[in-house]
């Protein structure tokens, strides 16, 4: 009798749960129906009725929807999933299917409301995933969205949760919800504000201030506090932004001078033509990358490599060309040395139009320079921080080479006094060519790293030459540390100035201040030191 109804018992219980199942199943299939309606208010019913069916394939199909994947026949009353490769599945079942599509196929379609409610749903169904980055994007999607329907699955994960940075996401999405919640007490409301306070970005300032105005006085109080000491945190991570952004800024300029503060301290000769040395490094660096593309696309992640001593021969060989061809006839006479270069300029220019076309060149970057990363408020790309420490490596050798080789020595010597550097026997004709050279392949590995981020065009060193001219005479006409002190002195102060005045007026206020400064110190900071210089 015990043993029947025990049988009985386990039958009943066994009945419940396939019966739970098939409720569940049925739930997520009747939803996938509200696909197929081509109405947006259905869509959103069938967004949340998927999200809480807690079926395998809510998920999947959910992210298809999101990024326009997801398709129906309003005939068949069906709903599909096509994948990345073309594939189409059946959304009930996640199967392949087979045969032609039906002739009334159509993309379910959305607007931002549908937007928000997936992310939110996908947030909430992805918060117990197995890998902690998919747990924070959830808690961040939680967080943006402040869907009140997800606070008992957050709470569930925040029981759970193990990992701290995890933890602190969602603790800081479930404060987003209280503090949008009507039902929460005003000691739940300042406690959620603390943790708002904690997380101190721009998101955490607008859920403070988009408060509603009807909260008690000390949840008021207590929210104007929190987002004072926001905006105060702000402001100094925005200062400390913008000193990177003046800092990448300031290698770009330096890595453009350096090259033109060695040809114009020791010879004397403005180099118009400096930027189409440039933009000769640029082109170069395609020409690389076209022919890795074509024939060793494996081997794309070491194109800058081969391009940075490419690009130093060509310009420097075009360099020593200039010199030996042009400008060596023209010592002693700046205005048509200058004209001359002017003129070289355009004929770069007009022959690299010619070889390649007028329209920008695509110049990719390798996976080791793509993406950017997050330092406390600070956001910091991975290319402009790679071209910080190129530059100053760059600089470096140069220091080196000046300093413990004959050429430098030599170079030194006629910067400072080339009448008696020739009577002791050096040629100074060499060592303008060499020099003229050495100044130009800077100047090209200077457009490899400049193809990293700017338009590689005909024009591409118009743009830098006025700033480099610049960097030389307010650093000292050439010494180069003058003219690093310079350049990053320069990049820096445009970039404090850009926000309030604009990029072209903050150009010109730079420009006004070096002219005003060079009054005071014609040979600007760093003036080299000689018996010529000084005379």
């Amino acid at each position: 009798m015990v043993h029947g109804r025990l049988i009985a018992l386990a039958l009943m219980l066994a009945m419940f749960i396939v019966g739970a199942t098939a409720v569940r199943a049925g739930s997520y299939e009747d939803a996938l129906a509200g696909f197929t309606t081509d109405t947006f208010s259905d869509t959103a019913d069938a967004i949340d009725a998927v999200a809480a069916s807690g079926n395998p394939l809510a998920a999947p199909l959910l992210e298809a929807l999101r990024d326009g994947r997801l398709t129906f026949s309003a005939k068949e009353k069906k709903v599909f999933i096509k994948t990345a490769d073309g594939a189409r599945l059946d959304a009930a079942t996640g199967k392949p299917l087979a045969g032609p599509p039906a002739d009334d196929i159509d993309t379910v379609r959305l607007n931002n409301r549908l937007r928000n409610l997936i992310e939110a749903a996908l947030g909430s169904l992805t918060l117990m995933a197995p890998a902690p980055g998919r747990r924070y994007e959830a808690a961040q999607a939680v967080f943006k969205s402040r869907d009140a329907a997800a606070l008992p699955a957050l709470d569930k994960a925040l029981a759970a949760e193990t990992d701290p940075g995890v933890k602190k996401a969602l603790a800081e999405a479930r404060a987003a919800i209280i503090l949008q919640s009507d039902d929460a007490s005003a000691a739940d409301k300042i406690a959620a504000i603390a943790i708002a306070r904690g997380r101190g970005d721009q998101d955490a300032l607008a859920l403070l201030e988009g408060l509603p105005g009807n909260l008690p006085p000390d949840v008021h109080k207590a929210a104007a506090a929190a987002s004072e000491k926001i905006r105060s945190n702000l402001a100094i991570w925005n200062a400390l932004q913008n000193a990177w952004y003046g800092l990448s800024l300031g290698s770009v300029l330096l890595l453009a001078a350096i090259g033109l503060a060695i040809t114009f301290g020791v010879m004397g000769v403005i180099n118009m033509a400096h930027g189409e040395m440039v933009m000769l490094g640029a082109y170069t660096t395609f020409v690389v990358q076209e022919i890795v593309r074509q024939r060793y696309p494996y081997l794309f992640d070491y194109t800058l490599a081969a391009a940075i001593p490419l690009a130093f021969v060509v310009a420097g060989a075009v360099g020593i060309l200039i010199e030996r061809t042009v400008i060596r006839f023209l010592y002693g006479r700046p205005l048509e040395t200058l004209l001359a270069t002017w003129g070289l300029s355009l004929i770069l220019q007009q022959a690299v139009r010619s070889a390649f076309g007028p329209t920008n060149k695509e110049v990719g970057n390798p996976s080791w320079m793509s993406g950017a990363f997050e330092l406390g408020g600070i956001t910091i790309t991975y290319n402009r921080l790679w071209i910080i420490c190129f530059t100053l490596i760059v600089f470096a050798a140069l220091l080196a080479m000046l300093r413990f080789t004959r050429l430098g020595l030599e170079m030194r010597a006629v910067t400072q006094n080339r009448a008696m550097a020739a009577a002791m026997g050096i040629r100074t004709a060499r060592i303008d060519a060499l020099t003229f050279g050495l100044g130009s392949g800077i100047a090209g590995i200077a457009g490899v790293a400049l193809s990293q981020i700017d338009n590689v065009s005909p024009n591409l060193g118009q743009g830098y030459i006025i700033d480099s001219f610049m960097v030389v005479v307010f650093g000292g006409v050439g010494n180069l540390w003058g003219t690093l002190v310079g350049a990053f002195t320069l990049g820096i102060a445009n970039k404090f100035l850009e926000p309030y005045a604009g990029a072209v007026l903050a150009k010109i206020a730079i420009l006004v201040l070096i002219i005003l400064f060079i009054q005071k110190r014609p040979r600007g900071m760093f003036a080299l030191k000689g018996r010529a210089v000084e005379a």
